[in-house]
């Protein structure tokens, strides 16, 4: 016959409940565990977070150090590394990453340089609806004109991807490189969102871009006069883009 007799409490929590059983052979002294009250012990919920903490916190040393190692393989004198891997380098860098020395010893465009952009779609009915040409490059300028801070974006993403554009490229539209099929990308995806930004919701599935290239006005030139007739007119090919618009 078994019959629980009294409750001893230890006094701290922590320990448990002590039960005092009486058997056969005498009381026997038995301690109950508390899971949720012992020291050490955890709920396997907290557990897992933390484990998914430290993989982040892990992650993110790791791509900073790789991205680090990277961009100075870039930068630094060419070396057996860096032309080993440079592949690796390119692919990692270009086209967001990319660095230079022109903080140090700037190269300021000689020239202004209109790109234009227009769109076409298909409509239901088989015809083409094309717009009339966008002046992309006339957006940057107002954004940066009498501004003290302009965004980096606006002096510098379009002009820099036309730049890298034409060293890859050169007179030609046909990529020849990965290199260049990801700068040619580069520069559709920018013109097509900011034509997209620009639309009013207008539907197009193709972009064609249009660089003119003028040289830079004599000092005290009015507005009233003549503009210099352009040095390059340069129409590229359309470019079939995912559909915008609706």
């Amino acid at each position: 016959m078994r019959r629980t007799g009294w409750v001893v409490s230890s006094g701290v929590e922590s320990v448990g409940v002590k039960e005092l059983h009486q058997s056969d052979s005498g009381p026997v002294l038995q301690e109950r565990r508390d899971e949720a009250a012992m020291p050490g012990k955890r709920p396997m919920r907290i557990r897992a977070v933390e484990a998914g903490l430290r993989t982040a916190v892990a992650l993110c040393l790791v791509t900073t150090l790789v991205h680090v190692v990277l961009v100075f393989l870039h930068v630094a004198p060419s070396n057996p590394v860096s032309k080993r891997y440079s592949s690796q380098v390119n692919g990692w860098v270009y086209p967001l990453f990319e660095q230079n020395w022109r903080l140090f010893a700037p190269d300021p465009d000689s020239f202004n340089r209109k790109i234009l952009a227009r769109t076409a779609h298909t409509d239901s009915k088989g015809s083409v609806q094309v717009t009339p040409w966008f002046d992309l490059a006339a957006v940057d300028h107002s954004a940066v004109d009498h501004n003290a801070f302009p965004s980096h974006t606006s002096q510098n993403l379009l002009r820099r991807a036309w730049t890298s554009y034409v060293e890859t490229h050169g007179g030609s539209d046909t990529a020849r490189s990965e290199r260049a099929v990801m700068l040619q990308t580069y520069l559709r995806n920018i013109a097509a969102d900011r034509v997209a930004a620009h639309n009013d919701d207008r539907a197009f599935d193709f972009i064609q871009l249009r660089v003119v290239t003028l040289p830079v006005a004599a000092p005290g030139t009015t507005a009233g006069d003549h503009p210099p007739p352009p040095t390059e007119d340069r129409l590229l090919p359309w470019w079939k883009v995912t559909s915008h618009g609706k």
